[in-house]
């Protein structure tokens, strides 16, 4: 099953929740918000692990859903930490 990561408004600025974590990321932006969510997610990859990206709009709308699959070759079993 694949890890979700998803960047949604928090108030006034914006989280990247993802179940692996306990608390949100919350940031000034979305564009900030946007890039760490990306950079968590090939992060997940690399080591082997499928995620699926959802970004919200500010009125709490999906604006998008991306599948990013793991890199091919490598095991989630033996991977270490994300």
């Amino acid at each position: 099953m694949p890890t979700v990561i998803s960047v949604a408004p928090e108030g006034e600025a914006w989280a990247v929740r993802c179940p692996e974590f306990e608390n949100a990321m919350i940031f000034k932006s979305g564009a900030r918000a946007e890039a760490a969510a990306r950079w968590l997610t090939q992060r997940f990859n690399r080591a082997g692990r499928t995620c699926v990206l959802e970004l919200r709009l500010r009125n709490g709308d999906l604006a998008g859903r991306f599948l990013c699959p793991a890199e091919p070759g490598r095991d989630p079993a033996q991977s270490r930490a994300a």
